[in-house]
């Protein structure tokens, strides 16, 4: 594309096994980073200029000039990085995704993520990656204008193979947790994706924000009770909250003593809550939650992501992955008549870089 001989860099999606839309509510989640990933070939060019093409969209954009959608969260980050105080110098990237794109995987999580660690670390720039997070989560906000949780963000810098990320969103404390062995997480994509996705995204943080402002403190520090006296609407956007962060507290401590049917039921409950009081799921999703906590082998089954379409994730027995498969998709397509992706996802880790070596056609991972 560029002539050049790149670096290259890989940042995975995620998929949240637990706690959806707490994360911008000061509170807890649980994600994981999936084999699924965005790669960023880079190499530097010497007037300066940032250019990248998307393999996937077939386009080419320029810092500075008027380009897609997508090239927001590129430019966004450099231009926060450099707003920052960083000194990156010119480069061309050329991008490609395997993650479906706008399946509620944390696509656009991982494009920032890689584009901002390949950019420091071809400019020698030391790095910390919780401060990269935060700066791909201002990006985000201020040049994708989608007012997302740092959670994302988070799991793509932070993520390590076979744990889930336990993480406080408030402090950013974190801890990394064994998924047992004989267990699959397993992604079942609906293949729809309703226009209300970004917009009633905003609006559910907006909700949340009234309701704080109302009570004098974040959802992270109120009660049931403290709720009661809150508009209908505000009540149970503020109840999924405050019952969403309770639930993935129990889900770690279910996961620490290998209690997967009690994990399980806490994700049941939470697709309830996001059905209910959070309002974000859809028909599509709901056949596919049943669909998926009626079969054999499955410890639990929910929606994951901002909602309105997009993904659920389905913890599921090893030796039953196979009749989930066939089972999920026959079922879901006479439902809907839409045919479903299902994906058995590897527990991955986060951004890295990629050595390749062509002559003995292997990577290693750095």
């Amino acid at each position: 594309m560029f002539g050049g001989t790149p670096r290259i860099f890989r940042a995975p999606g995620r998929v949240n096994l637990i706690g959806e839309h707490t994360d911008y509510n000061d509170g807890f989640v649980m994600p994981v980073a999936i084999d699924l990933s965005t790669w960023v070939a880079i190499a530097p060019r010497p007037d300066g200029k940032v250019v990248v093409h998307s393999e996937n969209f077939s386009q080419t954009a320029e810092l500075g000039g008027t380009g897609a959608a997508w090239s927001r969260y590129v430019f966004g980050v450099v231009m926060v990085l450099k707003g920052m105080g960083y000194r990156l110098g010119g480069a061309n990237l050329l991008a490609h995704s395997d993650l479906p794109i706008g399946a509620g995987l944390s696509s656009s999580a991982a494009l920032e993520v890689a584009v901002g660690y390949a950019l420091l670390r071809m400019s020698e720039t030391e790095l910390d990656l919780t401060a990269l997070a935060h700066a791909c989560q201002r990006a985000e906000h201020e040049f994708a204008g989608v007012r997302c949780g740092i959670m994302d963000q988070m799991i793509v810098c932070h993520g390590r193979a076979r744990h889930a990320l336990m993480l406080d969103t408030r402090s950013l404390e974190y801890e990394h947790l064994p998924l047992h062995a004989g267990v699959k997480v397993i992604v079942c994509n609906t293949m729809v994706k309703h226009n209300l996705a970004a917009s009633e995204y905003n609006n559910r943080r907006s909700e949340c924000e009234s309701a704080a402002r109302t009570l004098g403190r974040s959802l992270r520090d109120v009660t049931l009770q403290d709720l009661e006296n809150l508009p209908e609407k505000f009540y149970r956007r503020a109840r999924h909250v405050v019952t969403d962060n309770a639930r993935v507290q129990s889900a770690a401590a279910a996961l620490k003593s290998n209690n997967l049917d009690e994990f399980g039921r806490l994700m049941h409950e939470s697709h309830c809550s996001l059905r209910d009081d959070y309002e974000v799921s859809c028909r599509e999703l709901d056949i596919m939650v049943e669909i998926g906590s009626s079969l054999d082998g499955v410890y639990g089954s929910r929606m994951t992501g901002g909602g309105f379409g997009g993904c659920t994730v389905n913890l599921v027995d090893a030796n039953y992955v196979e009749p989930f498969r066939g089972t999920l998709v026959e079922r879901y397509r006479e439902a809907t008549g839409i045919q479903p992706e299902v994906t058995v996802c590897e527990i991955a880790s986060g951004v890295e870089e990629v050595v390749y070596d062509a002559n003995q056609d292997s990577r290693r991972w750095i």
